[in-house]
């Protein structure tokens, strides 16, 4: 694709990093055919190359964001299926993150837009204030109907039937190894996640452990930035990642780390784009060491290896998400792992699409996203499981919230095949509250 930026412009490394972006698409279209709200809406601008010509034109003219790029962006899902299929390797991630922060910049959204934003961004990346939340929408969640808001609604339909009390496993401290010691790791206990879901880290640590790693939790590490650098929030996002860059640094030059342990996959394909967030900062070098030791937990458990059976015989359906498949292009090895502790896998048609969570997505967009998870419940039911495994929490709400089947995380089976507890989702379903 031919650019126009002048000189000046190309100064600014964003948008020099977004001409190396245009210039190697080669608009052939193949990302229309895996990009979901292009086959729920049929519009070529709701599509990867309907919105790149529209960065393209925003950036190019150096002009602030109008309404009409404004709600083609955010209708995208950053699932990143067209990462995965562009033949050209058009890098779309840096690019429409690059177009959300010069959005945010030079749009002025509708009121109620702008207070949702900001209200997401001040809750989701803390577990403490967003347990607060999630208890005020369980409150409120037999009201829903009376507001008009679709998005409100959704974040009232959020809150999960039981909170978790908070696991102090979550708390600065070192998890030694059971026998002698493989690895050291650092695990990322995340934010959302710490609120909805306990079970997950704590499943994580006993598999780990069990493996023969020793696991820190670093003192002073929190959100990832996601939920704020989706949002456009760039100097948000930067403050909370620079944080746990400090975190895991400090514990780097303590005792080493052979690898920082990601079990939610949006958090890592985050953390392992550290590196490009900070190219031009003075923590250009140890972001970049962050990224390199940056591991989803799937690939640490490969290296380590599990060779087991489990408990019961069970056919798990594996929903994979797209920031593991997509975003960090690992397809494989969550099934590899389950197969090797005895689980006679499947998995859905159309695994490439997405299940309409993506982060804000389903709360800020909720029509799409809700055609997007009907979809998605559809097909993992078609294989008839006894349980569905993905690793990502927001997936698991998502799905979890339009199916009776039992849904956990990958680790959860892991560690129950290893010798763990039974996941508390399948004990629910046999036992019921």
């Amino acid at each position: 694709m031919q650019t126009n930026f002048s000189p000046d412009q190309l100064q600014d490394p964003g948008i020099q990093r977004a001409n190396e972006i245009l210039r190697s698409c080669v608009h052939c279209g193949f990302c229309t055919a895996t990009c979901p709200t292009y086959q729920v809406l049929g519009d070529e601008l709701d599509s990867p190359r309907g919105r790149i010509y529209l960065i393209k034109d925003m950036l190019e003219n150096d002009r602030p964001a109008d309404e009409k790029t404004v709600k083609h962006i955010d209708r995208c899902l950053s699932c990143l299926a067209c990462m995965s299929t562009c033949p050209s390797g058009v890098h779309y991630m840096h690019l429409v993150d690059h177009a959300r922060d010069h959005i945010e910049k030079t749009y002025k959204r509708p009121m109620m837009d702008r207070l949702l934003r900001w209200t997401l961004a001040r809750i989701l990346p803390y577990p403490g204030r967003f347990r607060v939340a999630l208890l005020g929408a369980k409150i409120g969640r037999p009201f829903r109907r009376l507001i008009p808001d679709a998005r409100l609604r959704a974040m009232l339909e959020m809150a999960p039937k039981q909170i978790p009390p908070v696991s102090r496993n979550d708390d600065p401290q070192v998890f030694p190894a059971k026998g002698p010691r493989r690895k050291r790791v650092a695990l990322m206990t995340g934010c959302a996640q710490r609120a909805l879901n306990t079970d997950i880290n704590d499943a994580t640590i006993r598999l780990l452990t069990r493996l023969g790693c020793d696991v820190v939790i670093a003192r002073g590490q929190g959100c990832c930035g996601a939920v704020t650098h989706h949002m456009g929030k760039t100097d948000e996002a930067h403050e909370t990642a620079a944080h746990n860059i400090d975190a895991w640094t400090a514990e780097m030059q303590h005792e080493g780390l052979d690898a920082i342990v990601i079990n939610t996959s949006g958090c890592g394909t985050t953390v392992k784009d550290y590196g490009h967030m900070f190219r031009n900062d003075a923590m250009a070098e140890v972001a970049a060491r962050v990224s390199e030791l940056a591991k989803d937990v799937s690939e640490v458990l490969i290296d380590l290896g599990i060779d087991t059976t489990p408990p019961e015989p069970m056919t798990v359906a594996y929903h994979a998400a797209c920031s593991l498949q997509h975003g960090q292009q690992i397809k494989t090895h969550p099934k590899t792992l389950l197969r090797s502790a005895g689980f006679k896998v499947v998995e859905p048609a159309d695994p490439h699409l997405c299940c309409g969570s993506a982060g804000t997505y389903n709360l800020m967009q909720p029509e799409i996203s809700g055609e997007l998870k009907a979809r998605k419940v559809q097909t993992l039911e078609a294989t008839a499981p006894d349980v569905i495994a993905a690793g990502n929490i927001g997936c698991m709400m998502q799905i979890g919230s339009g199916t009776g089947i039992p849904i956990v995380h990958t680790v959860e089976l892991l560690d129950w095949a290893t010798g763990g507890p039974k996941p508390p989702a399948l004990v629910e379903k046999d036992h019921p509250i």
